[in-house]
């Protein structure tokens, strides 16, 4: 299997690449600044042109877009929330997911079973919602919003689209009092993207198997 991953330098992202990798699929990881793979902004069009020319003509079995930001933690409603942290929040984790799959869809195509999973969060659930992590919240929910237009809209073409919560892991974003390890996680999302098929497609679940509400 050919995996493409987003944000493939740390935490989650280099935790699928690894699973992945161990399996004997192919694998590229990309980050920001680099890593094994190709260096992908996926805030920057010309990153995501870059991209697509480094991968060429090569089919994409499973992309997994798992870069993502969570900048507004801990933020006060009085004093949080700056227009600054939505647009770069939104930028990562909405607008990115998009132009990733707009610049792979290509390769995508040339997949006998091609798969897209969406990291997401419950965070972006409209009936899970306490308030606090406006930022955060609102574009996992945006994400999510995306991820179900895509799986509507490329059905017909046999493209299978998934919407992921990862759980609450102990990486860097997550901190060190997270409930769930990265092993769980990892080893819980790759069994969802197993799962995926075009009867599921569209699905909002979290790494353990929970049906997510919308």
């Amino acid at each position: 299997m050919r995996v493409l991953i987003t944000g493939a330098t740390r935490g989650i992202g280099a935790g699928l690449a690894q699973h992945y990798r161990d399996q004997g699929d192919s694998v590229m990881g990309t980050g920001r600044i680099g890593g094994d793979g190709p260096r992908l902004d996926v805030t920057d069009p010309e990153s995501h042109s870059a991209l697509a020319a480094a991968v060429g003509d090569v089919p994409i079995d499973l992309l997994v877009c798992n870069a993502g930001v969570y900048l507004d933690k801990g933020h006060a409603m009085e004093s949080g929330y700056s227009a600054s942290l939505w647009a770069e929040t939104l930028a990562v984790n909405v607008t990115g997911v998009f132009l990733t799959v707009q610049a792979l869809l290509p390769n995508i195509r040339r997949s006998t079973a091609p798969k897209i999973a969406v990291i997401s969060s419950k965070m972006g659930s409209h009936t899970l919602a306490p308030g606090g992590s406006y930022i955060y919240r609102a574009s996992k929910a945006a994400v999510l919003n995306v991820g179900r237009n895509l799986a509507a809209e490329l059905k017909p073409d046999g493209i299978a689209v998934g919407i992921y919560h990862p759980g609450w892991v102990r990486t860097d974003m997550g901190g060190p009092q997270a409930a769930v390890s990265l092993d769980e996680s990892v080893a819980g999302l790759a069994s969802r993207f197993d799962a995926l098929s075009l009867e599921n497609t569209g699905c909002f679940e979290a790494w353990d198997g929970e049906t997510l509400p919308l």
